[in-house]
């Protein structure tokens, strides 16, 4: 049904909370840079209105740190502009300090703990090849 693929790759080691946040951030990104995959508007039967939700499904995956940064790595290599979250960013309270700390560290030395891609889908199961469905 659908010629590109929505994929999330969360760190394993994350406790639920923090897998939670880093979801609902990186879903944020990938639908910043790419309005078209915001549908209408949901109504329900006494005609309140709803927001808007994805138009495609959200594939969550779980991989360990050293896969998640050649996930990283493969993602940058072909070109998908990924939304990113690195472990220091916990540590922070609001989007300039995130951005501040995100800042200090490259694709080499960046402790990522989840990375989302959309793109075609036979690249997005090339970068996340090794993750697994997140349990």
């Amino acid at each position: 049904m659908f010629d590109t693929k929505f994929a999330i790759v969360l760190r394993e080691d994350l406790a639920v909370w923090q897998k939670l946040n880093v979801t609902a951030f990186l879903t944020s990104g990938i639908v910043a840079q790419k309005p078209g995959l915001i549908g209408e508007a949901y109504r329900d039967a006494a005609g309140n209105v709803y927001n808007p939700l994805s138009i495609q499904p959200i594939i969550v995956l779980s991989a360990d740190e050293g896969n998640i940064a050649t996930i990283h790595r493969r993602a940058l290599e072909r070109e998908v502009r990924p939304s990113l979250y690195v472990e220091e960013m916990f540590s922070t309270g609001h989007d300039a300090a995130n951005r501040e700390v995100f800042a200090r560290f490259g694709p080499e030395d960046a402790k990522v703990v989840g990375i989302a891609v959309h793109a075609d889908k036979k690249v997005v199961d090339k970068i996340v090849k090794g993750a697994r469905m997140h349990p």
